[in-house]
């Protein structure tokens, strides 16, 4: 009898949005993999009883999503260092007999910038705007990759406080008056907020005041050219769309599952933009 396939998936609840099957059954395609990845509604009520019937299953593990990630981290056996740090988990997998947490939204930041603004963690200081989970993961990345001067901006000030007081050394809080005068010798400015989807226009801050060696990013993809990267670009700025995000988080996890450590490629990244025109 033939080897049964290997079994993965993303849950969230509701989960019919996620884009992940497409990227992950692409790389299974594309190389060859006799292998599945679904995507799981879960209600919050029943997360822990879907964890506990993983490996029943056969799942070899999978992604977590809104709203599991703090679930999935408070429920794992064992956590990776990133995942320790962002306080979320959003990939499971067995290893040495236990369920594993670990989060790749720090790597996946981190690698769009690498892939599109190499050299960026030289251009700090750097202006974070919002203090969610999302920016805990970018934090996180910038504190690895070396940038010393972090300043988060947040209208709950006690929020960006707390995130201040979690990375330690190097990393300042302020509010939302402060970010022109926070700007003006910043060398990355990265949205973490929700400011720019769905037909929002408003801008999380202003390009104007930014150095020219400045790079913009912002982990928002739909649309793919927020106002904010659209005012950057504009005034000829570097500018880094969020979509290369999503992509590169993925691939940490299809490795574990898969044995193969996918690429990123603008095949990849053009189909995506595809089904997001699609859906737009």
């Amino acid at each position: 009898m033939a080897e049964t396939s290997k079994k993965a998936f993303v849950t969230g609840h509701p989960i019919a949005h996620s884009r992940s099957p497409k990227i992950h059954g692409h790389w299974l395609e594309e190389y060859g993999i006799d292998g599945s990845y679904q995507a799981i509604d879960v209600e919050p009520e029943d997360f822990g009883a879907f964890l506990s019937t993983l490996r029943d299953n056969g799942y070899s593990g999978g992604n977590v999503t809104i709203p599991h990630k703090e679930a999935a981290f408070a429920l794992v056996d064992r956590r990776d260092e990133a995942a320790e740090a962002i306080g979320a988990v959003n990939t499971l997998w067995f290893e040495d007999g236990a369920l594993w947490g670990g989060n790749t939204d720090a790597h996946g930041f981190a690698a769009n910038l690498d892939q599109r603004a190499p050299g960026w963690p030289e251009n700090g200081p750097a202006v974070v705007l919002g203090a969610g989970g999302a920016s805990r993961a970018v934090i996180h990345a910038l504190v690895e990759r070396g940038v010393s001067d972090i300043r988060i901006v947040n209208r709950t000030l006690a929020r960006a406080q707390e995130l201040a007081r979690r990375f330690g050394a190097g990393v300042s809080a302020h509010g939302v008056e402060a970010t022109g005068e926070l700007l003006m010798d910043a060398g990355l400015l990265i949205n973490t907020t929700a400011l720019g989807m769905h037909g929002n226009e408003a801008l999380a801050a202003d390009p104007a005041v930014l150095p020219d060696h400045a790079i913009v990013t912002d982990i928002v993809y739909v649309p793919l050219e927020t106002p904010l990267l659209a005012a950057a670009r504009a005034r000829n700025l570097t500018t880094v769309d969020g979509l290369g995000m999503l992509l590169h988080q993925a691939v940490p996890g299809f490795e574990r599952w898969f044995g193969i450590r996918p690429e990123v490629t603008a095949e990849l990244r053009q189909m995506i933009v595809t089904d997001i025109g699609a859906k737009q």
